[in-house]
């Protein structure tokens, strides 16, 4: 993983899969890891609307590479 390095890292997911995400990272030994959502589904959506989606993503993934993890991997 990336924060083990020392470099921020985070997931994008659909609103649905944020729980599964979630568990999936404390199985890891990190629990709290980062996750943004967007509305589900996207499969469904055409090129223009999923680009208008991944542009509204943009500044809050910035912003969460510019911070900290909030704590290293745990055992």
């Amino acid at each position: 993983m990336f924060e083990e390095r020392g470099i921020p890292g985070i997931a994008v997911v659909t609103e649905p899969f944020r729980p599964t995400g979630a568990a999936m990272a404390a199985t890891w030994g990190l629990p709290g890891f980062r996750f943004l959502a967007t509305p589900h589904p996207i499969a469904t959506l055409g090129d223009k609307e999923l680009g208008e989606r991944a542009d509204r993503l943009v500044e809050p993934v910035l912003a969460l590479l510019a911070t900290t993890p909030p704590h290293p991997r745990q055992p």
